[in-house]
């Protein structure tokens, strides 16, 4: 209704700029700005009002709302936007999502040696303020404060708040004890030990073994490398001075839970599949197959390079 009577209005009115001489012309004194109108009605009588524009849409800071437009890190929690499975085409490029709960993204730092500002100091603590669920992984995750600052990060299996986590960034002669939560490069660390949330790159971040209740296991270490296994056996080679936590990722009961009705996969966001009947082919047998080989992510250089 509102809309429809302010339209009837618009129409029964010609708005039309003018400027200065079309003033003079008609009597009327002309303000100084360059945003004036005269509002000419159907029986001839004229109103002249100034005209700010109109908005059509909000700043662009006013909209940074996603947490994926975030300029600075923030422990506060920030929208997600649905995407179907789309990419920006508006093509389905993964089945099975949409819908689902709306959900609060909080960002997870994953770079544990981040030294606090100005100091530069390689060893630091930190106090686990609270230990909560996420809705965006399936490991629970704990805020810790150390220094000045607050940050996010994948809680381990026995992690509680109040508890103090050691970051070190130094590999001594001499492995360290760590306890469950601490992070230590893997030089540093002793044969055999289980960790999580495994760097490939020296500095870039755990990229490996993040999921709900899964762990590593630090084989051997090697001329300045280390050999890791993953939750699917995978051996990978990595350096000595990538970061991992020591101990298990939380919440390692994810996988007995039970959905109970397909409404519940719909709050998750999961979608069903079409309904439509196919035969099993050759991939509904069990298959026993070898591993893999192990993956290597140092760039050592050959034995011709150095001859």
């Amino acid at each position: 209704m509102a809309v429809s009577a302010l339209s009837q209005a618009l129409r029964s009115l010609s708005l039309v700029k003018v400027g200065l001489q079309t003033f003079s012309n008609i009597g009327f004194n002309a303000p100084t700005g360059s945003n004036s109108l005269l509002r000419v009605s159907s029986s001839g009588s004229c109103s002249l009002t100034l005209w700010r524009g109109f908005l059509t849409t909000a700043p662009l800071e006013q909209n940074r709302s996603l947490w994926k437009q975030a300029k600075k890190y923030t422990v506060r929690p920030t929208g997600v936007k649905k995407t179907g499975g789309r990419d920006y085409t508006g093509k389905i490029r993964r089945h099975g999502i949409g819908g689902g709960h709306k959900q609060l993204y909080r960002m997870i730092d994953f770079q544990r040696l981040h030294c606090e500002e100005n100091k530069g100091q390689p060893t630091f603590e930190e106090r686990v303020v609270e230990v909560r669920y996420d809705p965006c992984r399936s490991a629970d995750i704990a805020l810790v404060a150390g220094g000045n600052r607050k940050r996010w990060i994948i809680a381990t299996e026995t992690m509680q708040a109040g508890d103090l986590i050691k970051t070190s960034g130094v590999i001594g002669r001499m492995a360290v004890s760590a306890n469950e939560g601490d992070a230590y490069p893997l030089g540093a660390l002793p044969v055999g030990t289980l960790i999580n949330n495994l760097e490939l790159y020296p500095g870039k971040g755990a990229q490996y073994i993040r999921a709900a209740g899964t762990n590593g296991v630090l084989l051997r270490k090697v001329n300045g490398t280390a050999i890791v296994q993953l939750p699917s056996k995978q051996q990978i080679q990595v350096l000595e001075t990538c970061m991992a936590t020591v101990g298990r990722v939380s919440n390692i009961d994810h996988n007995k839970r039970i959905i109970g009705k397909a409404g519940r996969n719909r709050w998750l966001g999961i979608r069903p599949s079409s309904g439509l009947w196919k035969r099993k082919g050759g991939w509904a047998g069990r298959k026993i197959k070898p591993l893999p080989p192990m993956k290597s992510y140092v760039n050592l250089p050959s034995v011709s390079a150095k001859a």
